[in-house]
């Protein structure tokens, strides 16, 4: 009997010297992250996929938002640390005082000009943007209809400067028309309209269903080094919880480089997210691998682009207030990655 119970004695102290030897778990840290459901997003589909955010004690709760506009009010109440949107939303708060900080991009020069049909045919023979938007008036009687995202919108923005600075186009020879993502690709692939200003998946998806559509102007060609979906933080949940912060950055660039190395692996969280019962994976593959793409983190890489957009937008009058943009940046973080000082 004795025996017995040293042995469990002995057993038990195994155990807990065992326990005491094994790595505390992490205490984790909760943000909340309000999103827009879209490829551009592709980064936050992977780290949460791939278990990364709970392994590095990031309980991340998400939460989805139709519109970046949408996102910009539901900011004012408060709620939300953490958010993944458009860098257009991303000034428009910060000039109405909402204390987000873009830490990283998600992409750059992801907007191009797509044609289909007879647009696309008199853009392919003429000399210049401007002669085959005129040439498509001068033999359909009407302007050449361009759907995109509504104004002040990244899209939006990217066709006007495109329009008015890049291709100067007469304002006579194009209509533009704002609406919704999921409506361009409908009033694409019905022919309704003539071309879109718009972004992946919705280009590959067009392509392959229509053969007259094509890129007629890459991203880089309507606004160098254009911003476009970037990962925010609030002030205060920068100042509340900087590692967890710092840890989240890290995952984002992560997530950048899997996306660029294993883009298979990749679409199939992109897939999960945004795309059962709407895109099939080999389609959302297709987009991550395609040339208007670009997936990079590099914050400073989106600055001086961001400041061009900004007067921009200003100048024709789709910014309402000027925005700070000395405060819309924080790049310690990414920085800390990258090793800068």
């Amino acid at each position: 009997m004795r025996n017995r119970l040293s042995l469990a004695r002995f057993g038990a102290a195994l155990l807990v010297a065992l326990l005491a030897a094994l790595p505390a778990r992490a205490e984790s840290t909760t943000l909340k992250v309000a999103y827009i459901p879209i490829m551009p997003m592709a980064q936050l589909y992977v780290l949460m996929g791939e278990g990364w955010a709970e392994e590095a004690g990031l309980d991340l709760e998400l939460t989805r938002f139709s519109s970046g506009p949408a996102i910009v009010q539901a900011l004012a109440s408060g709620e939300y640390g953490v958010v993944y949107f458009g860098i257009g939303p991303a000034m428009v708060a910060r000039a109405n005082g909402i204390d987000v900080k873009v830490l990283a991009a998600n992409g750059i020069e992801q907007v191009a000009l797509m044609a289909r049909g007879d647009l696309a045919g008199r853009l392919d023979s003429a000399a210049s943007a401007a002669e085959g938007f005129a040439a498509f008036h001068a033999e359909q009687g009407r302007p050449a209809k361009i759907a995109t995202l509504p104004p002040g919108s990244v899209p939006d923005t990217v066709l006007q400067h495109y329009l008015q600075v890049v291709a100067e186009i007469d304002p006579a020879d194009v209509e533009v028309l704002g609406m919704g993502a999921g409506q361009v690709q409908q009033a694409l692939l019905s022919g309704a309209i003539d071309g879109a200003s718009i972004l992946e998946p919705v280009l590959t998806i067009v392509a392959q269903r229509d053969s007259t559509a094509r890129i007629v102007a890459t991203g880089g060609e309507m606004l160098e080094n254009q911003p476009g979906a970037i990962l925010a933080v609030r002030e205060r949940a920068i100042a509340a919880h900087p590692a967890a912060v710092q840890a989240l950055v890290e995952l984002h660039v992560r997530a950048t480089e899997l996306i660029v190395e294993d883009p298979q692996r990749a679409a199939a969280h992109v897939h999960a997210a945004i795309g059962q019962g709407l895109i099939d994976e080999a389609t959302l593959f297709a987009a991550l691998t395609s040339e208007p793409n670009n997936q990079i983190a590099d914050p400073h890489s989106i600055i001086e682009a961001t400041r061009r957009m900004h007067d921009f937008q200003a100048a024709i009058g789709t910014l309402r207030k000027p925005v700070p943009l000395d405060e819309l940046f924080e790049t310690r973080f990414y920085d800390a990655i990258k090793g800068r000082s």
